[in-house]
């Protein structure tokens, strides 16, 4: 078998194949056997039709057979004598056979492109490590989210107050005040005081009782200002419990104090905070290094990954219609830079020789199931390979972000968690 190979670009291929006869006409005989077996002719009985009766009445459709059982054949074992493996179907031409003279095709794919790392030890891989200062008020604020999780809700039925949730009918209304057919929003909350309710929304809400009807406005993407009705269904109120030892112990049975309990929650919130500081490092290590190698990602790659998210927003949405335009433009930044990661991140598994043995692997998976609230269904889930191949692509993550942390300059960065809150006000006002 005669193999020629071109380069078209970094990662497409195509593939030149003949195959002389004397490959072939063992593989033909064969063929022409069970051809032998289906074929009808007058005066033979089926099975029995003699080979040059065959060859000289059905050689086209013998031939058409033939290519179809053999093109794989020759295909695979060209990729495996090359050693390629692409990475879409490919795609086939110029395809040729005649009995007794030669088999010939041209097969063009995508193969991943060969990346070239730069030399670690003199890239300047600047990144930033940030350390998170917290407060007492991001300890309030997490005793309120608690007791607003262990609220009793009561119905209201002396007139809604700033703070109360209102269960109502929405009815966007045209400027002639009449109700636009299509526009209605059926059993929303709306929490009186917050987000779009403050203002004189809120004044109108304010007071409202089962049953009553108010008017609220709504300004639009661009502006523009839509009034609503209000059809009032329900009223609820939060009665938020107190902070003493008989809900600190309902809590906590092993907390005896609200001191103790105000320092165990800092020390969620501090742990938090880390994950999310070694989050955002591993983050702006990998991108790093991605704004120092240049890499042409196959379209095919890029297609099928961007499939797999169309495949998984359509599922959250219950396979209800989307606008898949849309998500493709969405979605197209963090594609082509997962993409590239991959790429880069396969380079420095191979160049470095990295692997998870198998001993760490199930350290680990212990160590998971051991802090898990249900050992036995922990235990069945890490019993599955697909499970068990997450953690271990997760551990290979971290051996590979090792590897260019080396090298990388790291800048220390304290970041006080009031600043993040302020910033997060601000975003809030700019979107109401």
């Amino acid at each position: 078998m005669n193999i020629e190979i071109n380069e078209l670009n970094a990662f497409s291929r195509e593939l030149i194949i003949d195959i002389p006869w004397e490959e072939l006409s063992e593989d033909f005989d064969k063929t022409v056997g069970k051809f032998r077996k289906k074929a009808k002719h007058p005066g033979f009985r089926p099975g029995k039709v003699p080979k040059q009766v065959l060859m000289t009445q059905f050689l086209p459709a013998i031939e058409a057979d033939f290519v179809e059982e053999s093109f794989r054949k020759f295909y695979v074992k060209a990729l495996q004598e090359k050693e390629l493996i692409p990475v879409n179907q490919a795609d086939v031409n110029d395809l040729e056979f005649k009995y007794g003279e030669h088999f010939s095709f041209k097969a063009a794919f995508e193969v991943e492109p060969e990346v070239t790392l730069p030399n670690l030890k003199k890239c300047k891989l600047e990144v930033q490590k940030h350390s998170y200062i917290t407060d007492e008020e991001d300890i309030d604020l997490a005793i309120d989210d608690i007791r607003k999780a262990n609220a009793e809700v009561i119905t209201v039925e002396d007139g809604a107050k700033c703070g109360d949730y209102v269960l109502a009918d929405l009815q966007m209304l045209d400027d002639s005040s009449v109700p636009i057919i299509g526009e209605k929003a059926e059993k929303r909350y709306l929490k009186i005081g917050d987000g779009m309710f403050t203002g004189e929304n809120q004044k109108n809400l304010e007071g409202v009782k089962t049953g009553d009807s108010t008017r609220v406005i709504f300004p639009d993407e661009n502006g523009k200002e839509s009034t609503f009705t209000v059809d009032v269904i329900n009223i609820e109120r939060q009665l938020l419990p107190e902070i003493n030892e008989d809900f600190i112990k309902k809590l906590d049975p092993d907390v005896e104090s609200e001191t103790e309990l105000r320092q165990k929650i800092k020390k969620q919130i501090d742990q938090s905070y880390s994950r999310r500081s070694d989050e955002l490092f591993e983050r702006q290590l990998s991108d790093a290094l991605i704004e120092k190698v240049e890499i042409e990602c196959p379209p095919s790659m890029l297609e099928s990954y961007m499939n797999h998210i169309l495949e998984d927003v359509k599922k959250k949405n219950d396979n209800v219609e989307v606008d898949e335009a849309k998500i493709r433009e969405t979605y197209k930044p963090m594609t082509e830079r997962n993409l590239k990661w991959y790429l880069i991140r396969k380079a420095i598994i191979q160049s470095h020789n990295l692997e998870v043995s198998k001993s760490r692997l199930g350290k680990k998976i212990n160590q998971i199931v051991d802090h898990s609230s249900n050992r036995k269904e922990a235990e069945k889930f890490y019993k599955k390979p697909s499970n068990r191949t997450r953690v271990e692509d997760d551990l290979m993550e971290k051996k590979v972000l090792a590897v260019i942390q080396e090298f990388a300059k790291i800048k220390e960065v304290t970041v006080e968690t009031k600043d993040i809150r302020a910033q997060q006000e601000l975003q809030a006002k700019t979107h109401e």
